[in-house]
């Protein structure tokens, strides 16, 4: 199901080493609102997910969120930032406890969406710590692509409620899709 590609989803330069804002951007990387956090709850919910197309929804934003790890990760190793392992800014080890465990689809989604506006709220404060204009650049990118993802999960949440049509279900899977030609 998954794919690897040698480039990131996004380009990722420095002005200057930062190490205090590489320490800053642990907490996107192993924190409780992290990329880390969401692509294991994505991952972990799609195996409780029956519908079929929101299954994969699941598993393509769990993807990207993992690519999003990973674009996290450069910056802070070319920021100066300390060897990763999985841990916040605060030194504290990522947990099990980050995820949610819900088994119900509309919880599971509710759950999804919430977390999506933490990580843009996250994203959004830790944007003012940094002097940096192509940090600055690599933030929004991520701050727009939680706004694309908690879109869809809140229409697949209404979906659900709402349709039994596969084909409106299957337009989730084309607008994600569509939302990725920008970074072609």
């Amino acid at each position: 199901m998954f794919n690897f590609r040698k480039h990131l989803f996004y380009p990722i330069h420095v002005e200057r080493h930062d190490p205090v804002f590489a320490k800053v951007l642990l907490e996107h990387y192993a924190g409780r609102n992290s990329e880390l956090s969401s692509s294991i709850q994505y991952l972990n919910q799609r195996c409780n997910m029956s519908n079929r197309y929101i299954r994969e929804l699941l598993g393509l934003i769990a993807a990207e969120e993992l690519g999003h790890m990973e674009i996290i990760s450069v910056a802070i190793i070319k920021l100066g930032g300390q060897p990763l392992t999985c841990i916040n800014s605060q030194g504290a080890p990522w947990v099990i406890n980050y995820i949610d465990q819900s088994i119900d689809s509309i919880e599971m989604l509710q759950k999804d969406v919430q977390a999506e506006t933490r990580a843009s709220l996250l994203y959004q404060q830790h944007l003012e710590l940094t002097p940096d204009p192509n940090m600055k650049r690599m933030i929004n990118f991520l701050i727009t692509r939680e706004e694309v993802h908690k879109r869809l999960l809140q229409k697949a949440q209404m979906l659900i409620r709402e349709s039994n049509s596969s084909e409106e279900f299957n337009e989730l899977i084309y607008e994600y899709k569509m939302s990725l030609q920008i970074l072609e």
